[in-house]
């Protein structure tokens, strides 16, 4: 009996700890995936609205996450980045959800995906529910930056059924467009193997982007591009019915919009293909996008006159939003190059502050300025993954001051008298 005791003890000993550990790590399991609560975003006219109330987005692009998240040395990258941008009170971050056929290949050849990559998806999309941070995730890129387009038109090539070797077959070759289609497929209806459920079904995410930039030059009058806008809008919207979509643009206006192509750039960006006007006219389209790249597209101003032509550029896409579209925009990369002559952190201040503040004013009076995303952010020792427009946004007070008072400036819009909440408690 004393010997029977004596084996009993230590077994219930050790099934009462077995069943402590599943219940805490049950108890987490719920709390990880249940809280803080997401509702899905919708639309009304020109504001987006979650849960009934209205919602302004203070985001931020990390086009990095998924790659990040493959590698166990770099994956906490992730949630430190998710981490800081809750802290800061941004709401949204973009991100690719794609990687085709490049290192880390997501998309391995048409239709093949590498389970592993995908994991670390959705390891992203885990870590963003568990921040109260929606993603706004985009399909493919127009640049050659992982993968792209030039990418989908290398594997029809190869196969032997492209129509042509330029990089724009992408938008007209039925073959290629029925690759893009089985990849979006298979993006939608991913059920995550952490949350258990699919991402049509996940209101972590804000909203799909079609593609990073298009533009297809072989067709100046824009038509290719407006029909495969048109074809890939309604496929998605078939197969989810939960998120809001966009186009990607970088917001230039084409030969369809004769009154705006002065507040082009240059005349160059009326010849790209693509007309912000219409295609964001679209219906299948949810709401406007927007890029805001003065560095690039001006070779010789000085800064002042950057900065106005940077106010002229979102204060008419917000126009247009307003009294045309009838829809939400979002300026949804815009970044100050540290290549400039004579460069300044405090410039790059000035630059983010006329689009925060005309976002801002455009929100206080329920117009359709929604939300703006600086193009970069980043965690320390990430140096290779930074260029020219890239910062560590704590690392510079004035800065990080500037992008939490945005924060809580729509915030104080979008709550209304009610007092903050979550970690705007504490910067607010």
């Amino acid at each position: 009996m004393l010997a029977g005791n004596g084996l009993l003890y230590p077994v219930l000993g050790f099934a009462s700890c077995v069943a402590f550990i599943y219940m805490s790590l049950g108890d987490l399991r719920f709390h990880y995936f249940q809280e803080p609560k997401l509702g899905f975003v919708e639309r009304n006219e020109t504001r987006f609205m979650v849960d009934g109330k209205p919602f302004y987005v203070n985001g931020w692009n990390a086009y990095w996450l998924m790659d990040q998240a493959v590698e166990e040395f770099s994956r906490p990258r992730v949630r430190a980045m998710l981490k800081a941008g809750s802290k800061m009170g941004l709401t949204v971050c973009r991100t690719w959800a794609f990687n085709d056929g490049a290192y880390n290949a997501l998309q391995i050849s048409p239709g093949r995906f590498d389970e592993r990559v995908f994991k670390a998806l959705d390891h992203v999309i885990a870590e963003a529910r568990r921040h109260g941070i929606k993603l706004l995730l985009s399909l493919v890129n127009n640049l050659q930056a992982f993968g792209g387009k030039t990418q989908y038109v290398k594997w029809a090539w190869a196969e032997g059924v492209g129509l042509s070797s330029s990089n724009d077959s992408f938008f007209f070759d039925p073959s290629i467009r029925h690759y893009f289609k089985t990849y979006v497929k298979t993006i939608l209806t991913r059920k995550n193997t952490i949350t258990g459920l699919e991402y049509r079904d996940d209101p972590t995410i804000f909203a799909w982007e079609l593609i990073n930039e298009p533009r297809c030059m072989s067709d100046a009058s824009g038509d290719t591009l407006q029909d495969w806008i048109e074809e890939m809008a309604v496929f998605v919207k078939s197969i989810d019915k939960n998120h809001l979509l966009t186009v990607g643009l970088e917001g230039f206006y084409g030969p369809r919009s004769p009154k705006k192509l002065s507040v082009n750039p240059g005349e160059w960006a009326g010849s790209l293909g693509s007309d912000f006007i219409r295609n964001s006219k679209i219906s299948s389209i949810d709401f406007a996008s927007v890029h805001i790249y003065p560095d690039h597209w001006f070779d010789d101003q000085e800064l002042e006159d950057k900065l106005k032509y940077v106010s002229k550029w979102t204060v008419s896409h917000v126009e247009d939003c307003d009294n045309e579209l009838k829809k939400p925009v979002m300026f949804t990369e815009f970044g100050y190059s540290n290549k400039n002559k004579n460069f300044q952190p405090s410039h790059r201040d000035a630059f983010y502050k006329i689009i925060f503040d005309i976002i801002y004013e455009s929100a206080r009076k329920n117009r359709s300025g929604a939300g703006s995303f600086v193009w970069q952010f980043l965690v320390g020792g990430m140096e290779e993954y930074n260029d020219e427009f890239g910062i560590v946004p704590w690392e510079r007070s004035s800065t990080y001051k500037l992008i939490t008072e945005q924060s809580c400036r729509l915030a104080g819009i979008q709550e209304g008298q009610n007092p903050p909440k979550g970690s705007l408690k504490e910067i607010c």
